[in-house]
């Protein structure tokens, strides 16, 4: 009896570990984001958060930005000069947090990974109409 105990009590442990930090088992550390400018000018945009810097040629079809919980800032230039700055909110993916808080660890591995955070895919960043000569 002792034996199908212990048993029993190890297979739950391998499924509680298994289970836990639901995001970060099934989400990727980067995600895709498609930008451009809202005036469909070429460009170049360096994009930051707390877990890195990157740098991409602007119209993109899918720089990879490691997922935060901070916003995704971003620094842009087109082609003929003009700048733009701003950020992307994060956004909790939350059909998986609550599934993570519900299996054994209450959340706190996709607290520390971030995997249950996002930005939105598809980014257009304003810029100032060019100044007529």
């Amino acid at each position: 009896m002792k034996h199908k105990i212990r048993a029993f009590n190890l297979v739950a442990l391998i499924i509680g570990i298994l289970l836990s930090g639901c995001a970060t088992i099934v989400n990727d550390p980067n995600i895709p984001l498609t930008v451009s400018f809202s005036d469909g000018s070429s460009g170049q945009c360096i994009f930051r958060n707390k877990r890195g810097v990157w740098s991409s040629a602007i119209p993109t079809l899918g720089v990879m930005i490691r997922r935060s919980d901070d916003a995704l800032l971003y620094d842009c230039t087109t082609e003929n000069g003009r700048e733009a700055n701003g950020f992307v909110r994060s956004e909790m993916e939350g059909g998986k947090m609550a599934a993570s808080v519900f299996f054994w660890d209450f959340g706190i591995t996709d607290a520390i990974t971030d995997k249950h955070r996002t930005y939105q895919g598809n980014i257009v960043i304003p810029v100032l109409a060019k100044q007529s000569d």
